[in-house]
């Protein structure tokens, strides 16, 4: 078993598995954070080489930063040598209108600081509200640190389509933008991965297992209640609820579990390996607070989904209800089911 890679850009390799940091972040649990910068050499081992996280995921640049520290004074500069940290620049929404030049660079100086390096391989930009001018002012800023030497690669977070394209149009030059997408969730179906193959650009994908709920775990269950565990649960029971609901939902799970057994692997395994393969998609990013289920997510790389497996699915597909619209369009409705469990000012955190 080899862990893909992909070029994001010309001469900038990734692979096509992230290790997510956002369950790092607090809102899941409790975290042993020596367990986990521990746990971080295992991926890399594995071959997972390029993790994601965010200037907004509490403490986990940090916990990143010192790994690579680690790493570097164990094992040389060779171990790290594949390795990539995609970070992101979330302004908050409270900030938006006073966003400038010195902002922009005491963010992503701060990310720098954080991850012990010297430029940033990846900042992923995102704005919350578009009915806030500046988005495309902002990104050309992070063009010119770009220009400077501070950041390599510059990505989007949640635009939708016709927000891509204008930061496009405008000359902000971005390898990928990175949106939610699964089987329950194919709004970048809805215009986005069409313009990402139109335009020469990539989707790094989150949600792809739904916070864990396309696992075997919740097969054949009853519909869970409130309160959830964690907000990743949360989060994705609203998305299985405009899929369709919990039956139709079952009813996925037990086809993917059917492929999977088929394929010698888990439910999941299949559910990732459905993303990978779509249009436009350079990886997929798994959450992980510990390297505990990491034997596990690498099996989707012996997998290779043939004709009868994709009809299966699409039986199941051809029913669903949603989610509608474009990408991250119901997340920004503050009022809406899905805005309403956003936090939205996560650097004043």
């Amino acid at each position: 078993m080899t862990v893909e890679t992909i070029e994001l850009a010309p001469g900038y390799r990734i692979s096509r598995m992230l290790r997510g940091g956002w369950q790092l972040a607090g809102g899941h649990g409790a975290i042993e954070a020596e367990r986990a910068i521990a746990d971080m050499a295992a991926f890399v081992d594995a071959g997972v080489t390029t993790f994601d996280c965010a200037d907004i995921y509490t403490g986990v640049e940090e916990m990143i930063g010192r790994f690579r520290e680690r790493m570097l004074a164990e094992r040389g500069s060779e171990a790290l040598k594949n390795f990539k940290v995609h970070t992101k620049f979330v302004p908050d929404w409270d900030a938006l209108s006073r966003v400038d030049r010195a902002y922009v660079r005491e963010i992503i100086d701060r990310s720098l600081q954080r991850l012990r390096i010297e430029r940033l391989d990846l900042v992923q930009f995102h704005w919350w509200n578009y009915a806030v001018p500046g988005a495309v002012e902002t990104a050309l800023i992070l063009k010119e640190l770009q220009d400077e030497g501070k950041i390599h690669q510059i990505g989007g977070t949640n635009f939708d389509t016709p927000h891509t394209r204008a930061l496009l149009d405008a000359g902000v030059p971005l390898v990928s933008m990175q949106v939610q997408y699964s089987l329950l969730d194919q709004r970048p179906e809805n215009g986005l991965a069409a313009l990402c193959q139109e335009r020469d650009m990539k989707l790094l994908c989150y949600g792809t297992v739904a916070g864990g709920f396309l696992s075997e775990r919740w097969l054949g269950i009853p519909e869970p209640q409130e309160p959830f565990s964690n907000r990743s649960l949360v989060k994705y029971k609203l998305i299985i609820d405009d899929f369709g609901g919990w039956s139709l939902f079952q009813n996925l799970l037990g086809t993917l579990r059917e492929i999977g057994r088929k394929h010698g692997v888990s439910l999941t395994a299949v559910a990732t390996r459905w993303v990978l393969d779509q249009p436009a998609v350079a990886g997929a990013i798994i959450g992980a607070r510990y390297a505990e289920h990491l034997p596990d997510n690498l099996d989707v790389f012996r997998l290779a989904l043939d004709e009868e497996d994709r009809a299966a699915i699409d039986r199941i597909l051809v029913k669903k209800s949603g989610p509608q619209g474009d990408t991250y369009t119901l997340e920004r409705d503050r009022e809406g089911r899905h805005g309403r469990i956003m936090h939205y000012n996560l650097n004043e955190a």
